[in-house]
């Protein structure tokens, strides 16, 4: 597929370019449920979240929706609407319960099942190999801070390509690596729960590392036909004020939520102000060894991007009287990341500020950024909805990166939907927040940014990591008591854009 710009129909309609996917997505831990079946064992997430006070209400993923044993029917609910594209991770325990050594044969089933199920509805399977659930084996052994997990990860993608390649046209390395080491490592507040800011930014580098090592399994064992992918949860950063202190917050954000990736895996090597701003954290001529960034480097056929919402921050409070909070906010976040978004999380009040920041912060050498809500309309995260920031954020990575396909792999929003009486649940508010941002997605390729499609996180209510099931992102309402699947309207309303292409040129922000 090349790119095509989009039209303005003379109805008044934008319209999308031919052939855009359409897609929804998930992800294992928070959909599958099946926790200990099959050969299954624990990850990290299964640890976390059995630990007290780790998870709001002591919820788990035990359960959560019971996708292992639905897919089926799940996938004909896809099929109904109208979906082209469904994007899965991959459970690593279900399929390597220790992270190492020969597959259990009834994890792979189970996605060849899923894969199969999916193309028999003519809908495409799109793989993310990581999605945060590391086996608790490897964590045993350092898990992302020590660079033999990165080892493990390229043994683990030769597995997956080996059983589906033949397949999945669609594949990703990891999802949101920034939470997995800023958060897990650094925060806290998701999987692992360590608190070490030296550990954070190792975990980012062997992540990296991981990323580049699979894109090498992956070109060398799938057809050429296939795409490979990496994605990213880039921060649209925003200063409060035109400030020296409020642009230097930003650069520190942009370098150490966005360029520690998109540096070493897009243009080759760490940005000299991110190795400055963390040099007494730690030591990256020892972490970064000869090759690795090479390795890395390795050219990707596409970029995912998650966006939520914009991040706004400024210098210290007393540089700025700011009355925001330093560390994670609910702003630098995201749900298949929820509970961060992607990026900053907030279960259990005791160990969370009203930001959702914990007391340890994800962003090591720019401690003192204060973050700040933005005015206007929030969600039920307390995350501002902006799709201007949907623009700027897709125009500025298509602009650094030209040549390079873009595809928007989650955009969503939580809201405090229920059950009608009448057995219906109606979400306008989620209507008009996807309404707005698939306006922006189509500003942006009108202006040039090379967007090849579009995944609605998420699919179905879910285990919303540290949040539980107390946040519900889905275009399906899940009862969880009974398992019943209900289309909110916002499923129906996303099913008839699918179908068409098009929105309403009205709805343009």
């Amino acid at each position: 597929m090349t790119a095509v710009r989009p039209e303005t129909a003379s109805t008044g309609l934008l319209r999308f370019p031919p052939g855009f996917v359409w897609g929804a997505a998930t992800a294992a831990y928070q959909v599958e449920g099946a926790a200990a079946e099959d050969g299954r064992t624990p990850s990290i997430w299964d640890t976390f979240s059995h630990t007290p006070g780790r998870v709001h209400n002591g919820d788990t993923g035990d359960i959560a929706a019971d996708h292992y044993h639905r897919f089926r029917d799940d996938v004909a609910l896809m099929a109904d609407l109208g979906l082209g594209a469904y994007r899965f991770s991959v459970s690593w325990s279900r399929v390597q319960p220790t992270g190492r050594g020969p597959a259990v044969q009834r994890g792979l089933d189970f996605y060849r099942a899923l894969a199969d199920e999916l193309l028999g509805k003519g809908i495409t399977p799109v793989v993310t190999l990581y999605h945060w659930d590391l086996p608790q084996d490897l964590e045993e052994v350092g898990g992302w801070t020590v660079r033999d997990t990165a080892e493990r990860f390229a043994d683990f993608a030769s597995i997956m390509a080996g059983a589906l390649g033949d397949r999945v046209p669609y594949w990703t390395t990891l999802n949101e690596p920034w939470c997995s080491a800023f958060l897990g490592y650094g925060s806290g507040v998701h999987a692992p729960g360590r608190t070490e800011p030296d550990a954070a930014l190792k975990a980012a580098h062997h992540l990296n590392l991981a990323h580049g090592r699979a894109i090498e399994v992956l070109r060398s064992t799938l057809p050429a036909t296939a795409r490979t992918s990496i994605t990213l949860n880039l921060h649209q950063v925003r200063p409060l004020d035109d400030s020296a202190a409020g642009l230097d917050a930003a650069r520190r954000i942009d370098a150490v939520g966005n360029r520690v990736f998109t540096g070493p895996i897009l243009h080759g090597g760490y940005p000299a102000d991110l190795l400055a701003d963390t040099a007494h954290v730690v030591d990256w001529d020892a972490l970064v060894r000869d090759g690795d960034l090479a390795e890395i480097s390795r050219p990707i056929d596409l970029l995912g991007i998650n966006y939520y919402t914009p991040t706004v921050v400024s210098g210290p409070p007393e540089s700025a009287g700011s009355t925001g909070s330093a560390g994670s906010p609910g702003s630098a976040a995201s749900p298949g990341s929820a509970g961060s978004p992607g990026s900053a999380d907030a279960p259990a009040p005791a160990r969370f500020d009203g930001h959702g920041a914990s007391a340890h912060s994800p962003w090591p050498g720019s401690e003192q950024v204060a973050f700040h809500l933005p005015p206007g309309e929030t969600t039920a995260m307390s995350w501002a909805v902006d799709a201007s920031g949907l623009y700027d954020l897709l125009r500025r990575t298509a602009g650094e990166n030209p040549g390079l396909p873009l595809m928007v792999t989650e955009n969503g929003a939580a809201f405090d939907d229920y059950v009608s009486p009448e057995g219906e649940v109606n979400d306008p508010r989620r209507i008009d927040y996807l309404r707005g941002h698939l306006a922006a997605v189509h500003r942006a390729i009108a202006d040039g940014a090379d967007v090849r499609g579009y995944f609605l996180w998420s699919l179905l209510d879910n285990f919303e990591w540290s949040y539980g099931y107390s946040k519900r992102f889905g275009a399906v309402y899940v009862d969880y008591a009974t398992q019943t699947r209900i289309p909110k309207s916002s499923a129906r309303w996303y099913a008839q854009v699918a179908r068409t292409g098009e929105i309403a040129e009205s709805d343009a922000p």
